[in-house]
């Protein structure tokens, strides 16, 4: 069985916080709860971590791995440059469930960007997932917890059931809202791209794209 914890989004256990954040420091696997479905978080810079995430998914390696930060300080050393129009869809948007794609840095695994040179990222906004990556001082990947081709889970049961032993730990936040997931913008061409519409609408968007 996997080590599940138990947090309260409203008022979680700082120490059982810093203890998962310290599993991604080590190359430990870790699911939370995001603003949509749950994830399954490894530090971005540990190769070794990278791989487990692939096999635990069945993921193949030519699909990136989106990321969560917290904080354009962190963005910057995981991209090139930060264009105009991210700043300000990072203003409107951040934190939530907008996944900008920037070119990546040379911090930035090969593994991780599915040899793209681009990179996948959004700030959360669901209180877990944003303490958790303050909490670890890395950026932690956020593809979501399940296995390749099955339902994307909104509990930790679900994960659970899909992912069992595999994921060191899981936490437990509650439900999260499911629907949609994350619409992802891509800003490494001009004009920036939906290539995914999830959560924020297009017509959201179509002002910060032009």
């Amino acid at each position: 069985m996997s080590h599940i914890v138990q947090l309260d989004p409203r008022s979680p256990d700082s120490q059982t916080l810093r203890r998962a954040a310290a599993c991604l420091q080590e190359g430990k696997t870790v699911a939370f709860p995001t603003e949509t479905f749950y994830a399954l978080g490894v530090s971005a810079y540990h190769e070794p971590a990278l791989q487990k995430v692939f096999a635990i998914k069945g993921r193949m390696f030519d699909k990136p791995l989106p990321l969560i930060i917290h904080g354009e300080s962190m963005l910057e050393e995981i991209t090139v440059h930060i264009p105009e129009c991210a700043r300000s869809l990072m203003r409107a948007f951040w934190p939530g469930a907008l996944t900008l794609v920037f070119k990546a840095s040379a911090k930035i695994p090969s593994l991780l960007t599915a040899s793209t040179g681009t990179v996948a990222v959004r700030d959360s906004s669901h209180p877990l997932a944003r303490q958790l990556v303050m909490d670890a001082r890395l950026p932690v990947t956020a593809t979501s917890a399940n296995v390749s081709g099955g339902s994307s889970c909104s509990s930790a049961g679900e994960v659970e059931h899909q992912l069992g032993d595999r994921v060191d730990m899981i936490i437990d936040g509650g439900p999260t809202p499911g629907g949609l997931p994350s619409t992802i913008v891509d800003l490494t061409v001009s004009p920036p791209r939906i290539v995914r519409e999830g959560s924020v609408s297009s017509e959201l968007l179509q002002p910060y794209l032009r």
